[in-house]
């Protein structure tokens, strides 16, 4: 059976949208196809941190990032939350693999609980119940015992729970180098070559 080439990248409304952009940045540019799903939340957080001005429309959307990132924009596809026709929505038509970065608790606790509210969760139940590859990035600090149980939970399915816990090893000049650190690690996962960052040893 053809498998579906395309990673799915929900960016939700935990701080660190410049982790998630990024990736989003690196996998358009790697000419990978990516199905990509912004929360509401995510969206006045990306407001909130960067200097972006996002349109509603998702066609402007991607000719948006397609010309920030100059790269071809027939391989970004954008869904809203209640798009239940997005290939993402089916196990007959599911992505190798799906990020979450960042993934807020919220989000966290809904795919621990299979609820399927909105798009994005279930996208991540489909990928859970696919058996294929999740990866999670929560950014939150302190975790409580309930985020703590959730990832335990996760992480037993086979999730990869993958905070935004940058090292300091390679000696980051600015935030950026941070954000390349974390995004690089999501990469290696993903099985997707880069050299953002040094590897240990190097």
């Amino acid at each position: 059976m053809q498998t579906n080439k395309a990673i799915s990248l929900a960016i939700t409304g935990a701080s660190g949208a410049g982790y998630g952009l990024r990736l989003l940045e690196c996998l358009l540019k790697a000419d990978i196809r990516v199905y990509l799903m912004i929360s509401s939340p995510a969206k006045v957080v990306i407001a909130t941190e960067t200097e972006l001005k996002l349109p509603s429309r998702k066609e402007e959307l991607v000719q948006l990032f397609s010309d920030r990132f100059g790269t071809n924009p027939d391989n970004l596809q954008i869904f809203s939350k209640d798009q239940w026709m997005a290939p993402v929505a089916s196990g007959s038509n599911a992505p190798q693999a799906m990020v979450v970065c960042p993934c807020s608790t919220g989000t966290l606790s809904a795919i621990s609980c299979g609820t399927s509210r909105s798009l994005i969760e279930r996208a991540a139940d489909v990928i859970l119940k696919e058996q294929r590859q999740l990866i999670l990035v929560p950014r939150e600090t302190p975790y409580s015992v309930i985020h703590l149980e959730n990832m335990l939970k996760l992480a037993r399915l086979g999730v990869t729970i993958l905070p935004a816990s940058p090292a300091f090893y390679h000696k980051p000049k600015q935030v950026s180098d941070l954000v390349d650190f974390v995004v690089a690690r999501i990469l290696d996962h993903l099985g997707v070559e880069q050299h953002l960052a040094p590897r240990w040893g190097d």
